[in-house]
């Protein structure tokens, strides 16, 4: 069994914190993340109009909406100092673009992958221009059709074959339900299956946000070579996402139980194995 990808989904769970941030970096390298992963927006392009105005109150203080997404956003000063830390950490980092100068700013770093949310899998021009990085791509299937995945793609493929010189170079697709936390009836497992037979030039995967570990464990034994989870270093913190993220008890037992599946996978084959032979011994004589 290949060894799977696993990324600590941060997000904007540092709540707009650098020393949460780091805090969360320490715990993904300990458990044995190979990546972590931050989400870039521009808020005055991806906040609707509507919603800009809109009263909010974070951490005890008034705002409005707008106002919110900047506390929570981390510019160039903080993401140079995230890019120099996770180097002395020993583990890779990455963002989500939600729009395409988020995309641009993250273009700056050596990052290994640009990782394209459920959310934005129907914007084709983000898609494009993601390929056009030259940088790894891997994107979410949350809340899409399957016309819609087949658009999304049929986009990533054209651009390839135009931008990317290393054709062996795969494309991530991690099935994904996008309820925070999601249901664990409305899962589907099994469409990690049909996406591995409907687009065999793909490197199929898993991103999961329901509060359960075990079915993630799974995913990767129903073929998901790569695991998004969020990482939180509390459930009950202010914000969206926490209350569909891993703690860090929980990232380790996580990440145990997909590198003890990996052991145990085996190849198939029916023989006795080393261990066995003096059993054997002993008892068939």
């Amino acid at each position: 069994m290949k060894k799977t990808y696993i990324i600590g989904e941060i997000g904007i769970n540092h709540q707009g914190d650098l020393s949460i941030a780091k805090r969360l970096i320490d715990i993904a390298a300990a458990a044995g993340c190979d990546a972590v992963k931050f989400q870039k927006r521009n808020p005055d392009v991806c906040v609707p109009e509507e919603q800009k105005n809109k009263p909010r109150t974070w951490q005890g203080e008034e705002m409005t909406y707008l106002e919110y997404k900047y506390k929570v956003e981390f510019g160039e000063d903080e993401y140079n100092e995230i890019d120099d830390y996770c180097k002395k950490q020993g583990i890779d980092w990455s963002a989500s673009p939600w729009d395409m100068d988020s995309l641009r700013f993250l273009e700056r770093y050596d990052i290994p992958f640009i990782k394209v949310p459920s959310a934005m899998i129907t914007n084709h021009e983000l898609l494009e221009a993601c390929v056009r990085s030259g940088k790894r791509v891997i994107f979410s299937t949350g809340m899409s059709t399957q016309e819609e995945i087949d658009e999304a793609v049929a986009t990533l493929r054209i651009a390839k074959d135009l931008y990317v010189s290393v054709k062996d170079h795969k494309i991530g697709l991690l099935h994904c339900n996008s309820t925070y936390p999601a249901p664990v009836d409305e899962l589907n497992l099994s469409a990690i299956k049909t996406l591995q037979e409907k687009y065999p030039d793909f490197e199929i995967g898993y991103s999961g946000h329901e509060m359960l570990l075990g079915t993630t464990v799974a995913s990767v034994l129903l073929g998901a070579s790569i695991i998004e989870r969020h990482i939180t270093l509390d459930r009950t913190m202010e914000g969206s996402d926490h209350s569909a993220s891993v703690t860090p008890w929980g990232l380790f037992k996580l990440i145990s139980g997909i590198r003890e599946l990996e052991s145990a996978y085996g190849d198939g084959v029916i023989k006795v194995t080393q261990s066995e032979i003096p059993v054997r011994t002993k008892l068939r004589g």
